[in-house]
């Protein structure tokens, strides 16, 4: 069955001439934009894409129907875009886990001062989210950037905050080296597979900190509430309004100065124009 994501996937291969390429930009593996190419064509019942040689290339038919695409994607953008009036009528406002209790306060206010708005709010993770975005499922979005830094085609990014990576331990820990830590104490790792997964492996890396692995777990609550039972050790992005700092359970390690950071940004479709609810989200985070 053709779909939008089809659409929009081979727009990006027809454009960079490469599914590793189109797959960088749309967080997905290469083999899985092939696969989609490939249901992509049998669903147009054309062959597309030239996969003799060591470069993907467009068919004589795939060029044929390229400005065929663009057009179809540009006018459904047209059609998405909403008017920038007064805040109201349905949106949907998505969130990873870490930012879902701060953006759910900001929600609230936002609903108090602009009472026709109709939000639903969901978490996912940022690679999720992302792809919701993109096929008009959210309309708003509050993610980690990217390790590369890059952003699917069609969406706009909103920086909010960065937070420092620091190593977080139990107060009965007294060493205040952060390599003896790591190798004296179990290590708490946030799940690799996400975005600040990976963040904090790239940070370990970079810095040639080594670790005594424990656990792998993909709750930053479950890993802090076990820091505070002195099961192990972890680094983590200090929480932007987070109260790690006074906890009397809990102490925060630099592991470099300056810090390696996080950075929490709102994501958007550049066709959808009711950009007041994302300038007033990011005012209220950024608010005492």
């Amino acid at each position: 069955m053709l779909t939008i994501r089809m659409l929009k996937t081979f727009r990006l291969v027809a454009r960079t001439g490469s599914f590793a390429a189109a797959a960088d930009k749309i967080a997905l593996t290469q083999a899985a934009v092939s696969l989609q190419m490939r249901g992509f064509e049998e669903a147009l019942k054309r062959d597309l894409f030239d996969r003799s040689g060591r470069q993907i290339t467009l068919t004589q038919q795939g060029r044929e129907i390229a400005p065929k695409v663009e057009l179809i994607l540009d006018l459904m953008a047209e059609l998405e875009a909403k008017p920038a009036k007064a805040m109201q009528g349905p949106v949907t406002i998505g969130a990873v886990v870490s930012v879902i209790g701060a953006l759910s306060l900001c929600v609230a206010g936002l609903k108090t001062a602009h009472p026709l708005l109709d939000v639903r709010l969901l978490s996912a993770r940022s690679d999720e989210l992302t792809v919701m975005v993109e096929e008009g499922e959210v309309d708003i979005a509050a993610v980690v950037a990217r390790p590369d830094d890059t952003l699917p085609e069609g969406l706009t990014w909103t920086p909010l905050y960065t937070e420092p990576l620091m190593l977080v331990v139990n107060r009965e820990v007294t060493d205040t080296d952060a390599q003896r830590i790591l190798l004296a104490h179990g290590f708490l790792r946030f799940d690799r597979r996400v975005r600040t997964g990976l963040v904090v492996d790239q940070a370990l890396q970079t810095l040639g900190l080594q670790v005594k692995e424990y656990l792998e777990l993909n709750s930053i609550e479950t890993i802090v509430a076990l820091v505070r039972k002195n099961v192990g050790v972890t680094v983590l992005p200090k929480l932007h309004r987070g109260d790690w700092e006074a906890d009397p359970s809990l102490r925060l390690i630099p592991i470099v100065y300056p810090p390696i950071t996080r950075t929490v940004g709102m994501i958007q479709r550049a066709s959808y124009a009711q950009t007041g609810i994302t300038d007033a989200i990011v005012a209220m985070l950024h608010s005492d």
